[in-house]
């Protein structure tokens, strides 16, 4: 646990095999993270910049290219959960998440039997099986859950999906009979960036509008005390030099909560000297999209655009490992 008082985690948003082999070993020991997480994008900029995996990838020769993927990102999410597994035991979290195909985003039955071939394949108790928040999805987190998967529910921007995930949980916990660790992971930044340019010309506060709704979608899963079940804040780099590196880390200590975040962000706040909760209010949360609405702006509509490029993001970012494979 990053800070034991308030429950709050920090993962790394990361996964390279030189990296599982040095620097996530080092994290670990100081105790600056206890967890990681994946995504395709992240598999495609190691696969296709790393030496790390020549050796492998050349032994894997007249396989398919989904085959040599899975053989080389299943690996890698062996060698993290292996790391990870004494915090694990100790019940310091201690996962590491693994994305089903994205192009099955929209297949319920599809995505439950990849999710159930990869954990099976990887044999890792402590891995998550990563899920677009999808009305195929929702279906296939309920059936992962109930047998005892942990699921990481990702790309979620709307309080909507945020608990059509919680309800999957909960239903999946009460058919498995048992507590069953999951997250649901809310993008945050990828909001202000797409927001920010137009706030200013409107005169309305800047880098906040991802934070409030984050803020928001969280204070509603906490309110369902879904058996396991915690908000993760995602997408939680700056991609504006005018904010500090570790900003939407340093804004967002909520209790019982995750963080994941890309490796410099994570240096940046661990140097930084703040390490007190940071709420919202709900009057502010409110105040805020009440001032978006009055200036005219359809912030469902934002939300629903970064749905569908989300998605469209991780499909591109699969594609490119498979036709590189």
């Amino acid at each position: 646990m990053y800070i034991e008082d308030l429950k709050f985690s920090l993962w790394a948003d990361f996964i390279e095999r030189d990296y599982l082999d040095g620097e996530f070993k080092r994290l670990i020991e100081n105790k600056t993270i206890n967890g990681a997480t994946s995504n395709p994008a992240i598999f495609k900029n190691a696969i296709l910049t790393s030496s790390a995996y020549k050796a492998q990838l050349a032994t894997l020769e007249g396989m398919a290219p989904k085959e040599k993927y899975e053989a080389v990102a299943i690996f890698d999410i062996q060698k993290a959960a292996d790391v990870l597994a004494p915090l694990y035991v100790a019940g310091d979290d201690g996962y590491v998440s693994i994305e089903v195909d994205p192009f099955l985003c929209d297949d319920a039955e599809g995505t439950i039997a990849e999710g159930k071939r990869l954990y099976k394949a990887i044999n890792r108790k402590n891995v998550m099986i990563k899920v677009p928040a999808t009305d195929a999805g929702y279906k296939a987190m309920e059936s992962l859950v109930a047998d005892g998967i942990a699921v990481n529910a990702t790309l979620i921007f709307s309080k909507a999906q945020a608990l059509a995930c919680a309800e999957a949980f909960k239903r999946g916990v009460a058919k498995h009979g048992v507590k069953v660790d999951t997250v649901i992971s809310i993008f945050v930044s990828r909001i202000d960036r797409a927001l920010d340019k137009t706030l200013a010309q409107k005169g309305i506060a800047v880098a906040l509008s991802g934070i409030y709704n984050s803020f928001d979608i969280y204070y509603a899963i906490e309110a369902l005390k879904v058996p396991g079940c915690r908000a993760l804040f995602a997408s939680t780099g700056v991609k504006d030099d005018s904010l500090p590196a570790h900003y939407y880390v340093e804004k967002m200590l909520a209790y019982n909560s995750v963080n994941t975040a890309p490796i410099d962000t994570i240096k940046a706040f661990d140097a930084a000297t703040k390490r007190t909760a940071a709420p919202v209010a709900q009057d502010i949360i409110d105040a805020h999209f009440k001032a978006l609405e009055a200036s005219g702006i359809d912030f469902d509509a934002v939300l629903t655009q970064q749905i569908t490029e989300g998605l469209e993001a991780f499909k591109v970012a699969f594609k490119d490992i498979l036709e590189s494979l």
